[in-house]
């Protein structure tokens, strides 16, 4: 059972790290700073857990602070004396970066947060900096996006949130039916962090291969920590989530990604810490899709061990914590070494109903495949599943590293024939 209070008694003289809103991928940050002698501090950003997302384990933690009133937060985290804060994931961006600045710790500052989180201000910091981007527009008014889209005389276009993640309420519009549709029936809903839709984004289609590029900064050298390439099946509007792929640090297009992602990484001031960005390679060249001031969100330190010379955890601990002998090994824009082949497989699930129960031993068959190091299954007995539409609704996630691809692919086809196996479901 998680813990909701913090259970980890203060070492005298250690360091001290905050994360704010430890969610999801945010858990790996308490036990690699841990790990490298620090204690660690919770900071929450909404008075209470955000409804829907697997509160975060505070067992790790020495103190949990409820930031409703920043004043009295900043108070009491100076009493820590911490040496740095940074964000568990999307929502602790802006409330990490101000309270980083008021500490007159390392960060990215604030000026730039809403950049670094609204996607829409993202992509207009870029179009004034100069980096290629794609066109768009926002409205709270479905018939204002509709007018929009129908004004470019291009189709497709996408529609999709200002500020969510894992593909929630992304739509590929191939017309103005569609864009009516899914701008309707996204307005007023709320996103996975509980936000309401007022706005939404309507943006031009970026024909092309799409990638991961992950980094962390440490004074504004970045290291490369791994490009990975998407493989995405089309659903109707939707696409789904299914490969990526870990690319060899040397092959194309992995330098030319990376010398745009710097351009990304200047203009919105990303400086210090995690970045996680998702680019599509078009005919015309690199163009982002967006990217987060955080972890990737498949991240797994030991996989990412396991298939890479470090994890992007480890290292944005490493670079907090001990920024000289983190400068000491990635003095410049330095990249990744690949030490397995590696592919992250996202289940695309057909079943929709009440889990009854979860099959071990298709699991453990699963498990047992040569390649397969890490298998995560994405719900449990009560839990409702529902066919996969996005990275949310997948129902398993599998980690697969070996010494030759032909292992993976062989075990990739063998998850796919029992993927559905998997949980028994009832109406």
């Amino acid at each position: 059972m998680t813990s909701t209070a913090p259970a980890a008694p203060a070492t005298p003289g250690a360091p001290v790290a905050v994360v704010v809103d430890a969610y999801s991928v945010g858990k790996h940050l308490a036990p690699v700073f841990r790990a490298r002698g620090a204690d660690v501090v919770h900071v929450q950003s909404t008075e209470r857990f955000i409804p829907g997302v697997h509160p975060p384990d505070l067992t790790p933690y020495i103190d949990n602070i409820v930031a409703v009133d920043v004043e009295s937060a900043l108070r009491r985290l100076a009493a820590h004396r911490p040496v740095c804060v940074v964000p568990g994931q999307e929502t602790g961006v802006p409330l990490a970066d101000l309270l980083s600045e008021r500490l007159g710790l390392p960060g990215n500052g604030s000026a730039q947060t809403t950049a670094r989180r609204d996607k829409y201000e993202m992509i207009e910091t870029l179009r004034a900096a100069g980096v290629a981007c794609a066109r768009q527009h926002k409205s709270g008014d479905a018939r204002d996006i509709v007018e929009w889209a129908e004004r470019q005389g291009e189709y497709p276009v996408v529609v999709k949130p200002l500020s969510s993640a894992s593909a929630d309420g992304v739509s590929i519009c191939r017309d103005a039916a569609d864009v009516r549709a899914a701008a309707e029936a996204l307005l007023g809903t709320t996103d996975i962090f509980h936000r309401t839709n007022t706005e939404i984004l309507v943006q031009s289609y970026l024909d092309g291969t799409e990638y991961v590029v992950d980094t962390v900064s440490c004074q504004g050298h970045r290291h490369l920590c791994g490009v990975w390439r998407y493989e995405k099946n089309d659903l109707g509007a939707k696409r789904i989530y299914d490969k990526e792929t870990l690319l060899a640090p040397d092959s194309a297009p992995v330098a030319e990604l990376a010398a745009y992602v710097d351009t990304v990484l200047a203009a919105l001031g990303l400086r210090s810490g995690a970045a996680h960005a998702e680019v599509m390679m078009t005919a015309a060249g690199p163009v982002l899709v967006e990217i987060g001031a955080r972890l990737n969100g498949s991240m797994d330190p030991a996989f990412h061990d396991l298939c890479l010379d470090a994890n992007q955890a480890d290292l944005l601990a490493l670079s907090y914590l001990d920024p000289a002998r983190y400068l000491r090994r990635f003095p410049g824009d330095t990249v990744y070494r690949r030490a397995r082949h590696a592919l992250v497989h996202n289940a695309r699930g057909l079943q929709d109903g009440v889990v009854t129960g979860v099959d071990d031993a298709v699991l453990t068959k699963i498990q047992a495949l040569p390649s397969v190091r890490l298998v995560l299954p994405r719900a449990a007995v009560g839990d409702r599943i529902r066919t996969t539409t996005d990275l949310l609704s997948s129902p398993l996630r599998v980690y697969l590293a070996a010494d030759d691809p032909r292992t993976i692919r062989d075990d990739y086809d063998e998850i796919t024939t029992l993927k559905d196996h998997v949980y028994q479901v009832a109406d």
